[in-house]
């Protein structure tokens, strides 16, 4: 037909490769195209911003802190033992405190928080504290049985009376680790508890005390004696230090605990004189 051939190259043209129409042209096009780039400069900023606070509060702040935590732990503290056991090898009391110190700051911290050294067991001292029990008589350093930690039976023992007799009193026994700090200080593992009553062991059938099973109250009521008494410099705690949260002692007793261990660094006071027990 006449014109097809007009028609037919018309088309041909139109859809030659590499031809393209041309895009529709807006007023605002070549602000919306400066927009973008100054939105994603500052999204960049923003994030670098982010970035620099979180590398200062990592580096100056968190970093420091833990590492310090780290350098002040002491070495013995690491593969410590935390269950006494009895002479017959069964569990004892949870070690649940402990001091760092020469064996002169502990004497002078827990005397100037009034804890009594407990004397030791001899057959004068039995007979005392079963005479005390009996007529309901004090005996302020009643003496304390005997456990054992790292195979030895404690270095120290302490305690507090509580109303009239022996039957209840707040006591802890020490343990001197054999590692020592930088400042060749040790350490002083204690088992803090309280004794509520006499009676016969649950387990052996020997005369005994009994204890309360709340022993993180005994744990913190020496904390907060000696630092009352200004011989606690610093302190702070292991969590999880116990796994098992809860136990029987050699009497058969139950206690219970946090898990927490409390580390109480003591104050030297090399030139004070040694407290007096009132």
């Amino acid at each position: 037909m006449p014109g097809e051939g007009r028609i037919e190259s018309r088309v041909c043209t139109l859809t030659q490769p590499g031809h393209s129409e041309p895009t529709p042209t807006h007023g605002n096009s070549a602000a919306h195209r400066e927009d973008v780039p100054i939105h994603k400069r500052r999204h960049t900023l923003h994030v670098l911003l982010a970035l620099l606070a979180t590398y200062l509060v990592l580096a100056y702040v968190i970093l420091p802190l833990v590492w310090h935590r780290h350098e002040d732990r002491h070495p013995a503290l690491r593969d410590a033992e935390k269950i006494t056991k009895t002479s017959s090898g069964i569990p004892g009391d949870p070690v649940n405190i402990a001091f760092i110190g020469s064996e002169a700051a502990l004497h002078r911290a827990m005397l100037a928080a009034k804890w009594y050294p407990a004397d030791p067991i001899t057959l004068e001292s039995s007979l005392r504290i079963a005479a005390d029990v009996v007529l309901r008589r004090p005996y302020a350093d009643a003496p304390v049985s005997a456990l054992y930690l790292y195979g030895r039976k404690q270095d120290l023992a302490f305690e507090q009376p509580v109303g009239d007799d022996p039957r209840s009193r707040h006591h802890v026994r020490y343990w001197r680790s054999s590692e020592l700090d930088k400042t060749g200080n040790p350490v002083w593992f204690g088992a803090a508890t309280k004794d509520v009553h006499v009676g016969l062991s649950h387990d052996t059938g020997q005369i005994t005390h009994h204890i309360g099973p709340d022993v993180d109250a005994e744990r913190d009521k020496i904390i907060a004696d000696i630092k009352a008494a200004g011989y606690l410099d610093r302190m702070y705690w292991i969590d999880e230090f116990h796994v098992e949260h809860s136990g029987r002692n050699g009497g058969g007793d139950p206690w219970n605990t946090d898990g927490r261990l409390a580390v109480g660094v003591l104050e030297n006071h090399r030139n004070a004189p040694t407290a007096a027990v009132p």
